[in-house]
């Protein structure tokens, strides 16, 4: 949600004015009567807090989401089919009742001289009745068969089926004043005789009750049934019509508007139901009054949850939670930072699912129904899993997707529940610095903070492992295993000797194979030295300049750091306090690191390598992943290794995910496509991607089973002369010939998305996402409109 600014709870009065109480009314008029005081407004965070939040499928933009009621039955036949067959169907019956009434309709009493005396008829077959026993049973089979009518040609018009189409759909009072015109129509009917109706039922009726002595009873007896007659034509319309719901929508509209139900206090989430249910009440009333006093916001209503979700049932710490809410209020549990909010909001966001919105479903094929027009949002569950974003520049990659991404995951890690580095190039739009914990511009030297060259860590072959994909990662010619255990030969001894690693200069030396420096090191390991460094540096003096040596391609790519405008980083020195990846293994850090990218290409590069290594020890190795992490590099081109994709597929296990930009697939090696599109869970292609892209998501999304209907239509040829004259007089009056269609209905599968429609199809602001969850959830690849 997008609360915009959350520190104005405090409300200032014009200078000098002092608040004062209202003075008794005058002593000689009665007091006035006051009214109930009405309900305070909500605060915009209770408001925010009470919203619905269905649980739905991945993609689903939660808050406020309302299902689509379940998509109609496809319609059999057209309304304009519909319409004229039911006017037929009435006509028909109309005929066919005139017919009987007329006694157009020979043998009509057969039927029912089959089931009565036979004295009660006059003699042959179309003998009449001859007592009054045979005319009321005439009445009554009149009737009988008037309802059979009805009910037959009521069937065949299908009239459930226009009300529905053109009555039901209409709004109230449509409805309601149909039905009451159909039923004031039958009424009339029935009352003045054209309808069979009261003739039978009085008929049917047992002569005591009607033709009794006593004409009281006789009459009490004809108008109670003549009420039941009128009350039970009127019932099916009253039906028909909803005539209930619409008085009582007339009467709501009449009388006065009436304040809204109290939410019971266990139900209201803004009491802190929870935590009232834990005892503290004193803690929950201060937190309700500082929700219902504007003075808190939507990050600190979550990291107030989080806190409270990380005390468990220890006594000593719940203790310790209530004596700083009390303390504290809505300030409580406050982010290292002391920020509550980000300076500035770009997107919506709903910190209370996690949930970012970046746009909605387009409403429209291909989409399936129940998607359309639903808003499309990302959360850790689904970045959980990384994602891959593919798109030309100005595709929108950076403002539809990177931006949004990092601004909701800097205001979870403002409410404890996650740590974020975002890595893009100088001048890249990723929010105001005020919005970081840490900003690194690496070759910029005004930049406040350092990067650590070896991960803030004190493990050699962690350290060399890590700098060896940075520096070689994308090398083919080179073993990085190998690279890495040369690195660990020659920082290790470093180590040992001057109790950290070698800078920059330090390093090219090293690995350059200074012939002074190595043997300073080496003396000095034989002095003072563990002998397992020793040995690991005599190894790799004896390995310096052999064919397999990785020593000089380290040397070359290491040289591009160890330029001018790197002067005054990645320095190792005592009082050198880098910022270091490991410090996200524990805090809710919000970082930035800038490259760069305009003047120094390669170098960029080879950090982005290098960063994205780092995180993934980092991430990987930690022993509590409590905190949500995650790396965003808006420009991951040449940035993957082989090494590094493999460590992204091991990281939903860690809770944590990456997300990688890139203009095209090409701008990963060929070799590493189909395992890249694999370890991501989540992939997204952007308008204006190519047709060689599109097949590698095509071949990732795979196929589906859809329902296809073919059909073929033949001409019909008439033998009879007759029916040639019918087809030559159809043909003539509608243009068209006699056919006959042969419907084909099967299953076929099909790709998802095919690469002409992802390269074509697909309109500018647009993008095709699929998305998987941690706990293997799917969302198939759909159309998003980004431009919301």
């Amino acid at each position: 949600m997008n609360t915009g600014d959350r520190h104005d709870g405090a409300h200032t009065t014009r200078a000098g004015a002092v608040p004062r109480p209202a003075g008794p009314p005058p002593p000689d008029l009665p007091p006035v009567p006051r009214a109930p005081a009405a309900a305070p407004p909500l605060s915009r965070v209770e408001d925010w807090l009470r919203k619905s939040r269905p649980a739905a499928d991945p993609g689903y933009w939660r808050y406020g989401h309302v299902p689509r009621p379940e998509l109609p039955a496809e319609d059999a036949v057209t309304n304009r089919s519909l319409v004229v067959g039911a006017v037929i169907s009435l006509l028909t019956g109309m005929l066919v009742w005139s017919m009987w009434w007329n006694n157009y309709i020979p043998y009509w009493l057969v039927p029912l001289k089959l089931v009565t005396p036979g004295d009660w008829w006059g003699l042959g077959i179309n003998g009449g009745p001859v007592n009054n026993q045979a005319r009321d049973a005439v009445i009554i089979y009149t009737g009988v068969f008037g309802a059979a009518l009805v009910y037959g040609f009521g069937r065949l018009a299908n009239w459930r089926e226009i009300w529905r189409r053109f009555v039901v759909s209409r709004a109230q009072p449509f409805r309601a004043l149909t039905a009451a015109s159909l039923a004031f129509l039958v009424q009339a009917l029935v009352w003045t005789g054209k309808l069979p109706v009261l003739d039978p039922v009085l008929t049917a009726l047992p002569r005591s009750w009607i033709a009794s002595g006593d004409r009281t009873l006789n009459t009490l007896v004809v108008y109670t049934v003549y009420a039941l007659i009128f009350l039970g034509l009127l019932w099916p319309f009253a039906r028909m019509g909803a005539w209930g719901a619409a008085l009582r929508s007339l009467f709501r509209r009449r009388l006065p508007s009436t304040p809204a139900a109290p939410v019971h206090p266990e139900a209201d989430p803004g009491r802190w139901p929870e935590l009232r249910a834990a005892g503290g009440t004193e803690a929950a009333d201060r937190l309700t009054a500082e929700v219902r006093g504007g003075r808190m916001n939507d990050v600190d209503l979550v990291r107030i949850r989080t806190a409270w979700h990380a005390v468990g049932q220890d006594p000593a710490r719940r203790a310790a939670f209530d004596a700083t809410v009390l303390r504290d209020g809505a300030a409580a549990f406050t982010h290292p930072s002391g920020a509550r909010d980000l300076p500035h909001r770009t997107a919506v966001h709903d910190l209370l699912t996690s949930q970012v919105r970046i746009g909605h479903y387009v409403d429209g094929d291909p989409n399936p129904y129940q998607r359309c027009g639903a808003g499309t949002a990302l959360e850790p569950a689904v970045l959980g899993t990384s994602l891959l974003a593919v798109g030309p520049p100005g595709a929108g990659k950076t403002r539809r997707l990177v931006a949004p991404v990092v601004e909701s995951l800097a205001l979870q890690a403002l409410a404890g529940k996650c740590a974020v580095i975002a890595v893009c190039a100088a001048g890249t739009p990723l929010a105001d610095d005020a919005a970081y914990d840490v900003v690194v511009r690496l070759g910029d030297g005004t930049s406040v903070h350092d990067l650590d060259l070896y991960g803030g860590t004190s493990d050699t072959e962690a350290a060399s492992a890590a700098l060896a994909e940075g520096l070689v990662g994308d090398l083919e010619t080179v073993d990085t295993g190998r690279a890495a255990t040369a690195l660990a030969q020659l920082i290790g001894p470093f180590h040992a000797v001057h109790g950290r690693f070698p800078g920059v200069p330090e390093l090219y030396e090293l690995l350059r194979a200074d012939p002074a420096v190595l043997r300073s090191l080496q003396e000095r390991l034989e002095a003072a030295g563990p002998p397992s460094m020793l040995r690991d540096l005599t190894a790799r003096m004896r390995q310096m300049g052999t064919a397999a040596d990785p020593c000089p391609a380290l040397a070359d790519r290491l040289a591009l750091l160890d330029r001018p405008v790197f002067a005054d980083f990645f320095d190792t020195g005592a009082d050198a306090r880098p910022f270091s990846l490991r410090a996200l293994q524990q805090h809710p850090m919000r970082v930035r690191i800038e490259l760069p990218e305009r003047g120094y290409p390669e170098a960029s590069r080879l950090l982005a390598r290098l960063v994205l290594a780092q995180f993934l020890g980092a991430m990987t190795s930690r022993a509590d992943r409590a905190l949500f992490g995650c790396l965003v590099l808006d420009d991951a081109t040449a940035t993957l290794t082989a090494e590094t994709v493999r460590g992204i597929s091991k990281l939903r296990s860690a809770n944590a995910g990456v997300v990688l930009g890139l203009r095209t697939v090409d701008d990963v090696p060929e070799a590493l496509h189909i395992p890249l599109l694999g370890a991501v869970g989540c992939h997204m292609a952007f308008s204006g991607v190519t047709t060689w892209d599109g097949r590698r998501f095509t071949e990732a999304w795979g196929t589906e089973w859809v329902e296809t209907t073919e059909v073929a239509q033949h001409t019909v040829f008439a033998n009879q002369p007759l029916t040639r004259a019918m087809h030559a007089f159809r043909k003539m009056v509608t243009g068209k010939a006699v056919v006959t269609s042969a419907v084909t209905v099967k299953k076929v599968e099909r790709e998802r998305w095919s690469a002409s429609e992802l390269a074509r199809g697909v309109p500018a602001g647009h993008a095709v996402l699929s998305l998987t969850t941690v706990r293997g959830e799917h969302a198939p690849p759909l159309l998003v409109d980004l431009r919301d």
